[in-house]
């Protein structure tokens, strides 16, 4: 499992004219289920990705692809972590125990 934190490094008008590539970005993934959720940081200098990937390099290649980094609007940075505890409704997007 991983978080992605997205920061915005360029100012929100600069941001939003990338939104609908980004947007578009993002239904792809979720069509993949590659993405589980997503959203804005509240306050909004960026935003946040939880993802299910092979790798945390696969992972990084696909952020590699979004409109705000290519554009340079945004940077990432990719987190992965193991599932040890989760609501019973998380059970199909946890961790494999036997992994």
């Amino acid at each position: 499992m991983f978080v992605v934190l997205l920061t915005y490094v360029k100012p929100l008008p600069e941001v939003d004219r990338h939104m609908r590539a980004h947007m578009e970005f993002l239904a792809e993934h979720y069509a993949a289920k590659t993405f589980i959720a997503s959203g804005r940081q509240v306050p909004r200098t960026g935003g946040v990705i939880l993802a299910r990937c092979e790798s945390k390099d696969a992972l990084v290649e696909i952020m590699q692809h979004d409109p705000f980094c290519r554009n340079g609007v945004a940077t990432f940075e990719v987190i992965q972590f193991r599932t040890s505890q989760h609501d019973p409704v998380f059970s199909p997007f946890a961790d494999d125990e036997t992994k």
